[in-house]
């Protein structure tokens, strides 16, 4: 089905309000989750509550949490959310971040054991929207490991993302760059896998090793695995996350000897500088400026898919969902509409 997303943003607020969480917090996470939707990542929208749901109820989530600040040196922090909700803790995170930053020319901001963070590209857009570029690296701890390594059929690592971003000029939005270590995110597999759909070929092997297109393999037993993007690459890229948001910033990993029920569970490095103190501005825009206007004057393969740079996709998804709804699949929809009978939450708006 087709939902506004002001409709959907309301459900979703009511759905983190009945679970306990402030008006603020509420606010802060339905508004990320309907953002993804919005930007075309619907493995990170509102279908993500059917876990939060879970995962709240089994306790691995928290409502509310205030963030323990480990260590603060005024350029590099950690923080412990307390399995908080991500959203809200992780954009405090690089808010921080972005003010150290600012103060000083560059922060580093250590967080651990954030419930699901969400969308990672949201935060490289807050500090982009400051004038900040800002990398981030992500691991995943939650249950047994679904993604191959480089030549595995057994899962090693989650899916891992990365996220760097550039701010914009007077002529260009920013570039955001943002992605799963693995060939698709969990999510997109749950995607297709409710909406009865395939996924793209080379994503999935089944329990035998054997390629896919059956997103249903991740979701029974024994189960599939997911591949790396770009085979060595992705892999390696996965195993520099798990150890940089885990081992090095303290955070809870995929060896972390904990009970599977732990719910998800993200630790994220964020390294935010602030370009003015590396070149003059007037000069760095200008150059921003000709590299995207070079990268996008390239002959298309196809001539009805132009060339684009990274976050132009999500912008124009955003923009058509907009205006023409979201949609939702149908055992999504009946998911988040079995939560709000259970919780006595109202659908429509």
């Amino acid at each position: 089905m087709i939902v506004d997303h002001v409709r959907l943003r309301a459900l979703a607020n009511r759905n983190v309000t009945a679970g306990g969480s402030s008006p603020a917090e509420a606010a802060i996470v339905a508004e990320h989750l309907v953002e993804s939707n919005l930007r075309g990542h619907d493995s990170h929208g509102v279908g993500m509550l059917v876990a939060y749901v879970r995962d709240l109820e089994g306790g691995t989530l928290k409502v509310n949490q205030t963030p323990e600040i480990v260590s603060d040196t005024g350029t590099i922090s950690v923080w412990d959310a307390r399995a908080g909700y991500g959203q809200v803790v992780a954009r405090q995170a690089v808010e921080w971040a972005i003010e150290a930053a600012q103060k000083h020319g560059v922060a580093v901001n250590g967080l651990r054991n954030a419930h699901h963070i969400g969308r990672v590209g949201a935060y490289g857009e807050i500090a982009a929207g400051a004038g900040m570029v800002a990398l981030h690296f992500v691991n995943v701890a939650s249950g047994p490991p679904p993604v191959a390594p480089f030549r595995g059929r057994e899962g090693r690592f989650l899916t891992n993302p990365v996220c760097i971003a550039i701010p914009g000029t007077d002529n260009n939005a920013s570039i955001l760059l943002d992605f799963a270590t693995s060939r698709v995110a969990l999510g997109k597999v749950r995607v297709a896998h409710n909406a009865g759909k395939p996924m793209l070929d080379g994503a999935l092997l089944d329990h035998k090793g054997q390629p896919t297109t059956d997103p249903s393999v991740m979701h029974s037993e024994p189960r599939g695995v997911v591949l790396p993007f770009g085979e060595h690459k992705g892999s390696g890229l996965a195993l520099v996350c798990e150890l940089l948001a885990g081992a090095i910033v303290g955070s809870a990993s995929v060896t972390t000897p904990t009970p599977p029920e732990r719910g998800i569970i993200n630790g994220m490095l964020s390294i935010v500088i602030d370009p003015g103190r590396l070149s003059m501005r007037d000069s760095m825009m200008s150059e921003i400026d000709a590299m995207i206007s070079w990268v996008k004057s390239a002959k298309p393969a196809d001539q009805d898919l132009p060339v684009l740079v990274a976050g132009e996709p999500e912008r124009m998804a955003r923009a058509a969902r907009i205006a023409d709804g979201i949609e939702i699949d149908d055992t999504t929809w009946a998911q988040l509409s079995a939560i709000a009978e259970r919780y006595q939450i109202r659908v429509d708006t």
